[in-house]
């Protein structure tokens, strides 16, 4: 009996360790399969990492009138992924005139594509410059080239810093030409001030040299003159109060002899 127990105790105690050495071999098994992963992972995202897509810029030198955005979109997207688009628009200056010669078409000047892949902008810049923009000949743009030119190490940030920069020295140059304009009209009407302040001086001087009281002694002609007005005015009451003497005499003369007209 005693012989017996013991060695249900030694096959037990057998049982027990191959169990505990078969689960450490399978933990050693799942903790390889799980590091072989991990390994294939590092080793994919390593690839990923070299093969990043790493987006390129071009630039369209040339736009053609009532030539837009989803023009170039249509166009380019043939050749990759296009993302962002920038056409830089005409002057105010020539729109005013083109506005008041009854034209109100908004043209571009110049514009930047952005494609995902650089790669994609290399080959449609080294492709597609001095070809024609439309492919049919019913196209409006037939008759136009391409000017593509690819931007080596350009980021849309260096554009977007760009135009923010020329937006500002506009402003600044509308700033200036307001101040210089208000600086013209403030001395334009300090001088019509100063001009009033003088004109009214030259009154008050004119007024104070007429009421000044001094008065210039007459000639001796002018005496004469003066003098010969007076007897010719004296001579002239004279024969009036004659005649207004002779008629009321005659008056007088037919009431007393009632002498009848």
């Amino acid at each position: 009996m005693v012989d017996e127990g013991a060695g249900k105790l030694q096959l037990t105690s057998m049982t027990e360790d191959s169990v505990m050495n078969s689960e450490d071999e399978e933990v050693e098994i799942v903790s390889e399969d799980k590091e072989t992963e991990e390994d294939s992972q590092l080793d994919s995202s390593n690839q990923n990492e070299g093969k990043k897509v790493v987006p390129g810029i071009v630039y369209l030198g040339h736009i053609p009138p009532r030539f837009r955005p989803r023009h170039v979109r249509n166009l380019l997207c043939v050749h990759g992924e296009v993302g962002r688009i920038f056409l830089q628009p005409e002057e105010r200056f020539i729109r005013k005139k083109k506005k008041k010669a009854g034209s109100n078409a908004k043209n571009f000047t110049e514009g930047w594509v952005e494609f995902r892949d650089k790669r994609v902008a290399k080959l449609v810049a080294a492709s597609l410059h001095n070809t024609p923009i439309g492919v049919r000949k019913r196209s409006k743009f037939h008759y136009d080239l391409w000017n593509i030119k690819y931007l080596n190490r350009f980021k849309w940030t260096h554009l977007s810093e760009q135009l923010a920069y020329e937006r500002q020295v506009r402003q600044q140059r509308m700033r200036a030409e307001v101040s210089q304009a208000k600086r013209e009209t403030n001395f334009y009407l300090q001088n019509v001030e100063k001009s009033k302040h003088f004109l009214k001086k030259d009154s008050q001087k004119e007024h104070a040299e007429k009421s000044w009281g001094f008065v210039q002694r007459c000639t001796e002609d002018e005496i004469q003159t003066s003098k010969g007005k007076k007897r010719l005015k004296e001579q002239l009451a004279r024969s009036a109060e004659i005649q207004q003497k002779s008629q009321s005499n005659k008056s007088l003369l037919t009431k007393i002899f009632n002498i009848q007209q």
